[in-house]
């Protein structure tokens, strides 16, 4: 375990954060399915890594750990392999975390893909082959990245594809994004309301591709310059017109007092003189990953949220919701209560020290708690969880004037 502390309440510095995990692993499932090209600025978190692995691998089992975004990837990449057979596992959370919807359309593509132990989840093993089915249907309100998974493999397929969608789509900027990477490698998407055409991909010759810094890593530092008293920091490659949903977070932060000053490829977070306002109330829809980071905001700032559209959350790295409710009662907050899709925190009460954070195997519980400490010391518990997406966190800490002390 860890206890962070920070003598000032300033935050001054300028950090160079990883290359976006999401944007990197669909590079990388892209190469895989079209031809060979580099990736600048890729990602060094864990599921990278694990997903870089998995498609060099020449293994019959291929255990993926924790790596959501991996498994959902991976399963279409291995499909469009011909007389191929291969078994996708992962972690004991991996095994309980639901693929059902991608394996059924898959099978309606006429895969074979087998349940190994129980229905519905992984472990999984993929006998690939030539597919020349064009249409699919599924549902589009469970998680983006099984859309997302389809449509990359969408490219390799002679005839493309078309996903049909019965539901309305959600965390709709991973599916915009998975088009707009797929149009920058030279690729074709038409994205309709309730139905996705993917053309097969003709290029061959595909450039160099650069990946900007992660967003949602960048969020702790906003939620750390928010809670702070002095703030100008220097996070560098981010762009205005980036391609990442959780860039909203220039736009939600404005609500606690944080400026974003885009320069030379980066942004500057200064602090601003803003009346907060008493309640906060959002629909993160488009943004769940950054709920986390926004609650513990409004926790150290006193105050009250109400936040929306967050049902992916249950089927996360842990079920962040109830997550959350556990560790922010520790903080001896007046109410914080869960729905199915929300979260809603009432909050009065002065912030306490050396509050233990348990994380759940999950980066986001880790990460999303830490800026308190610029307020009061507090211990994170199994901290290295964070290097699944963000393996500098602690030493970017550090350099900023933390004090992390190993417990």
């Amino acid at each position: 375990m860890f206890e962070i502390s920070k003598k000032s309440k300033s935050i001054e510095g300028v950090l160079n954060i990883s290359g976006s995990k999401s944007e990197s692993n669909r590079l990388l499932a892209l190469r895989g399915f079209a031809s060979y090209f580099d990736i600048i600025n890729i990602s060094d978190s864990d599921d990278t890594k694990v997903m870089m692995s998995a498609i060099n691998s020449n293994q019959e089992k291929i255990d993926i750990g924790h790596a959501g975004t991996a498994m959902r990837f991976l399963t279409s990449y291995f499909s469009s392999i011909k007389n191929s057979s291969v078994i996708l596992t992962g972690s004991k959370r991996m095994r309980e975390r639901p693929i059902s919807i991608l394996v059924d359309a898959l099978r309606e593509l006429e895969v074979e893909i087998l349940y190994i132990e129980n229905e519905g989840y992984p472990p999984i093993r993929i006998n690939g082959k030539e597919i020349n089915k064009k249409h699919v249907n599924l549902p589009a309100n469970v998680s983006s990245q099984y859309i997302s998974s389809l449509m990359m493999l969408g490219v390799s397929l002679k005839n493309g594809l078309v996903i049909n969608l019965s539901t309305e789509i959600t965390s709709l900027p991973y599916i915009e994004m998975t088009k707009k990477i797929i149009e920058r490698i030279g690729g074709n998407v038409r994205l309709q309301s309730n139905q996705i055409t993917i053309d097969s991909l003709s290029n061959k010759k595909i450039p160099n591709q650069l990946v900007e810094s992660d967003w949602s890593s960048a969020s702790y530092f906003y939620s750390i310059a928010a809670l702070s008293d002095f703030s100008d920091l220097t996070l560098n490659t981010y762009y205005k017109n980036s391609i990442q949903g959780d860039s909203d977070l220039v736009e939600i932060y404005k609500n606690f007092g944080i400026k974003t000053t885009y320069i030379n490829n980066g942004i500057n977070l200064s602090k601003t003189d803003v009346k907060l306002e008493k309640k906060i109330s959002l629909d993160l829809s488009n943004n769940p990953d950054l709920a986390q980071t926004i609650i513990v905001t409004c926790l150290g700032l006193g105050i009250d949220c109400d936040l929306y559209g967050l049902q992916t959350l249950k089927i996360k790295e842990t079920d962040r919701l109830k997550a959350l409710k556990s560790e922010i009662q520790k903080f001896g907050v007046d109410k914080i209560e869960i729905t199915d899709n929300s979260i809603h925190l009432e909050n009065k009460s002065k912030l306490k020290s050396n509050i233990s954070i348990d994380t759940y195997d999950d980066h986001r519980m880790a990460m999303s708690f830490v800026p308190l400490s610029i307020l009061k010391p507090i211990i994170i518990n199994d901290p290295m969880v964070v290097s699944k997406s963000y393996v500098s966190f602690w030493d970017h800490l550090e350099k900023l004037g933390f004090k992390i002390l190993k417990k």
